[in-house]
């Protein structure tokens, strides 16, 4: 039976190492995530790719998106954690960072994105009244890897010759919001709590990167886009029992099916779910923060993302 070849660029996920997809002789390629990114914004090198869902919302605005998406999230984190303080700094909540000098690796990063917009939505932070610095969270250099289209009132300065880290600890920063540790204290100490109940007011579960496709690779074999999905569904689904094992863990930390079986009696028997309808409190919301905070040219509905065939399954 003739295969298709076709090359995938994934992190190295438990969840992904059982990739079979049916008609298809997947060369999946495993490397660390910013080596993923930066490759295939930049130069396209495979024919699917793990890739950061700010990126994935701003190049789809533009008027001829060379990718399209697919409903598949294979890292997903909650951001409480991600707001990092200059030690002294006075700030003890949210709105306590108004008026205050705020670092950020991308003004684009998704990890970035949710947090700005869970301080504007749940906590009423004013984001214009911040000012926002760009840089390196460890290395100086770092830049914007699309192009934005900052609303009237918000301000991003680049710093070109100097790190996140560097100004948080010399003082030159009040805060970072990172998805990489920059140093500092941590706004929310007890985060994994704040998270729980974020989830639960709200019932968003961020979805940092998602799966897509060539624009080329899909209007040639639009098939491959639901036999990916399925593939990915089907892997994860033995990833997730394997977390759930009481008997052998699948990682080398203790109590991890216990994490599970907890996280499992809040978010429900699929507690890592694909496809767009169990995912739509946390796409609306994601689409609605990027058009906001100037990611995107225009507001996206969330249908536009994915490829069409994705969107709906067969039922018997």
């Amino acid at each position: 039976m003739a295969t298709l070849p076709l090359s995938l660029a994934v992190g190295a996920y438990d969840h992904v190492r059982d990739l079979r997809p049916r008609g298809i002789a997947l060369n999946q390629i495993t490397l660390r995530i910013e080596e993923i990114f930066f490759r295939f914004t930049k130069f396209r090198e495979w024919d699917a790719s793990e890739m950061s869902f700010g990126k994935v919302v701003a190049l789809m605005a533009d008027p001829d998106p060379q990718i399209i998406a697919l409903p598949v999230f294979v890292s997903r984190v909650f951001r409480h954690s991600a707001i990092y303080l200059r030690k002294g700094s006075g700030i003890t909540r949210p709105k306590d960072l108004e008026g205050r000098r705020v670092g950020v690796p991308e003004w684009a990063q998704t990890a970035t994105i949710y947090v700005r917009g869970m301080l504007a939505h749940e906590y009423g932070v004013d984001l214009a009244s911040i000012d926002w610095v760009q840089a390196g969270v460890h290395e100086a250099g770092r830049l914007e890897k699309v192009k934005l289209h900052l609303p009237p009132g918000l301000r991003v300065t680049p710093a070109r010759d100097r790190s996140l880290a560097d100004m948080l600890a010399k003082g030159d920063l009040d805060a970072v919001i990172s998805a990489r540790d920059p140093g500092g204290e941590r706004l929310f100490p007890d985060y994994p709590a704040q998270e729980l109940a974020y989830y639960r007011k709200t019932r968003i579960f961020p979805i940092m990167h998602t799966v897509v496709l060539r624009r080329d690779v899909y209007e040639r074999d639009r098939w491959v886009a639901m036999n990916l999905l399925q593939a990915f569904e089907e892997a994860k689904q033995r990833g997730l029992e394997r977390a759930a094992e009481i008997g052998a863990s699948a990682v080398p930390v203790p109590w991890v099916a216990d994490h599970t079986r907890r996280w499992q009696e809040v978010a429900g028997e699929d507690f890592w779910p694909y496809g767009v309808q169990p995912n739509r409190p946390t796409l609306e919301a994601f689409l609605q923060y990027s058009f906001e905070q100037g990611i995107c040219a225009r507001r996206l509905q969330v249908e536009e993302l994915f490829a069409p065939e994705t969107l709906e399954r067969a039922k018997i």
